[in-house]
């Protein structure tokens, strides 16, 4: 019987010190429980945070550096001494080069902690959200490894997503598979599985199964939580037995530490039932030309090749071949070509036909919908400004209530993560503003009951315009935005509170905000949900009816609505917008019957306002320039 203990963890991001020290409390913990694991399990750079980008040869410790501070924080936090194994990853300094590798460590009363192994990750994602190779270097090869528990393996994040990895582990004798993750969170809709949770969450756990079960081995994931830079490590660690089985599971965004209790005789068992890696090994001898001819290695000899392929003719005892009828000279029949008499002559019935399937444009399969599980949204959203205000050192809120949806939604997740009291709402209506944007800006001022202040502009715009009377309405209305831009960092300043954004994906995407105003905040929890999504959003947190209802607009002059200076709707533009992220042409589009001038005019304004999503362009005159090559997190 094997008990293993899971903790996915919030590192303190570039913290070595407070992140080692946090390892022996866990270590303390564990085997605080009863039964006492035999080994706990710690996420993928635990240590220290896991996009650190230039920041990772700051935190890299040697293996043997590790060993000595792990053994360090063991006698301090565990005075008896009971032994534990453990598992965790780190970024790990070896001849000068850096790694994302992962340790097993054995830990036992007054004897010097043992490193039993080192698994340094092989598959790099240099891709989407990562950018690991340009930091670390890759690990080569897959070992299993004998510990006190049995035979084990180790994989590191992507290492998993590969079916080799896996094989490779078990038939190197591995009954136990540690994979170490820190996998960002993706994907708002509805699971397929009813089960709540981001979709990536889903596709890991799929992943997690078929290691186990393919392989007739116990799988454990361990995975990060918390936030950096935006992205949101998802959490879910699994514990999954060799029938694909899930023993245990963590929850979503949470801090947790899970035990369970294995029967390691169960892979005995399965295995007996289901001989998959028996007739893997068996096969293996005659699939392994093949895996050398398809990546163009040389074949072997011939008479070796020549026996594998005589293996392959149908000269299994018992069989009967058309060969074998060839060498006793008798000739074969020509198979009937009619394909409509059968052995005995009756003409069978037709199969039915099924109508054919269409799944996109040309065949292809069709983008994520927009449709969202907004529960599961409000939960993720208020855990990522919670991450974000505790690493940045804020524990109050400013936000621009405009009246608008996207600003109540934004106050609405503010009010639920910080607290009430801990967000200001600021309104600053200039002479042309609706009235009905105050009134409802004091709705959602109420309802959610957080602080508030009404700052006229009016006088400074017009003071700075009085020199600029021949300014057209789009100058008017900027001027307007990067006066409340200055209110909102000023009164950031004054009472210590951190700004938030509140511009959607749509009106990024489509261009539609001042530069360096509305989008200067440093957090905006909803800048990757379109509009269409907001509104759903806004619905689930009871954001006023009279608020969700009203069109949309910048109210920067009087009677503007957005979709007025798109010409077209928001649901029509996010649906073009959601199919050209996800790789469709313009002219698949049209193809598929979306109406071509909706498309021209959404085409146009999001390929001529790229610039307006990136920070100024800088002349690079030197090997190390700022966002370049000198590269560090914003959270770092």
């Amino acid at each position: 019987m094997l008990t293993v203990a899971v903790a996915q963890c919030r590192p303190r991001k570039g913290d070595l010190a407070a992140n080692l020290d946090r390892v022996g409390a866990l270590l303390a913990q564990a085997i605080a429980l009863d039964p006492r694991p035999a080994v706990l399990v710690l996420p993928e750079t635990v240590l220290s945070g896991y996009f650190l980008e230039g920041g990772v040869r700051d935190v890299a410790l040697t293996a043997e550096a590790l060993r000595t501070a792990i053994e360090a924080r063991y006698r301090a936090s565990v005075p008896g001494g009971e032994a534990i194994d453990l598992v965790l990853g780190f970024y790990e300094s070896l001849d000068g080069t850096l790694h994302n590798s992962a340790a097993y460590l054995r830990l036992q009363g007054d004897a010097p902690a043992a490193l039993l192994h080192v698994h340094r990750k092989n598959f790099l994602p240099t891709y989407a959200l990562f950018d690991e190779e340009r930091f670390v270097e890759r690990g080569y090869g897959v070992r299993a490894f004998d510990t006190p528990i049995g035979r084990a393996a180790l994989l590191v994040c992507e290492d998993a997503w590969h079916s080799l990895t896996g094989t490779i582990a078990a038939l190197d004798g591995a009954q136990v598979v540690f994979v170490l993750a820190a996998a960002p969170a993706r994907g708002t809709a509805p699971r397929t599985d009813g089960v709540p949770g981001p979709a990536s969450v889903e596709r890991w756990e799929r992943l997690v199964r078929d290691i186990a079960e393919e392989q007739g081995v116990f799988c454990v994931l361990a995975n990060l939580v918390g936030s950096e830079g935006g992205r949101m490590f998802q959490g879910g660690s699994l514990v999954v037995g060799p029938r694909g089985d899930v023993r245990a599971r963590a929850p979503v965004f949470d801090e947790a530490l899970l035990s369970v209790t294995l029967d390691l005789a169960d892979i005995g068992r399965v295995r007996a039932e289901l001989p998959m890696l028996s007739d893997l090994r068996t096969m293996l001898p005659f699939l392994r030309p093949e895996l050398d001819r398809v990546m163009g290695i040389a074949a072997p000899a011939e008479s070796g090749d020549a026996a594998r392929r005589g293996a392959t003719k149908g000269t299994r005892t018992g069989s009967t071949t058309a060969s074998a009828s060839t060498e006793s000279g008798a000739t074969p029949s020509a198979p009937s070509t009619s394909g409509a008499a059968t052995t005995d002559g009756a003409t069978p019935a037709p199969f039915p036909t099924l109508p054919v399937v269409h799944t996109g444009a040309q065949g292809r399969g069709v983008p994520p919908t927009l449709e969202i599980d907004p529960a599961l949204v409000e939960r993720w959203l208020v855990a990522f400004l919670r991450d974000e205000f505790r690493r940045r050192g804020f524990t109050d809120a400013v936000v621009g209530l405009s009246g608008g949806v996207d600003s109540a939604v934004v106050a609405a997740l503010a009010a639920r993560a910080l607290g009430p009291n801990a967000v200001l709402a600021v309104r600053m209506p200039y002479r042309t503003s609706s009235p009905d944007s105050l009134a409802h800006a004091q709705l959602v001022i109420d309802q959610l009951r957080i602080r508030s202040r009404t700052l006229e502009i009016t006088d400074a715009v017009d003071g700075y315009l009085a020199h600029e009377a021949a300014a057209d309405a789009a100058r008017r209305g900027n001027v307007m935005a990067r006066m409340r831009m200055i209110t909102l960092f000023d009164l950031s300043a004054k009472h210590r509170a951190l700004p938030l954004g509140t511009g959607n994906k749509s009106e990024r995407l489509l261009g539609y905000f001042t530069w360096h105003a509305d989008d200067s905040p440093p957090v905006n929890p909803i800048g990757d949900l379109f509009k269409s999504q907001v509104w759903a959003l806004a619905r689930h947190l009871g954001v006023p009816q009279a608020i969700i209802e009203k069109p949309a607009s910048a109210d920067l002059v009087q009677g503007q609505t957005d979709e007025g200076d798109f010409g077209v709707s928001y649901a029509v533009a996010d649906e073009i917008l959601n199919w050209i992220l996800h790789g469709w042409s313009p002219a698949e589009l049209v193809a598929r019957g979306m109406d071509a001038e909706a498309i021209r005019l959404v085409t146009r304004r999001l390929d001529s306002t790229h610039w307006k999503r990136k920070l100024p362009t800088v002349a690079m005159l030197s090997g190390a320039a700022i966002g370049e090559s000198y590269l560090r997190p914003v959270d770092l």
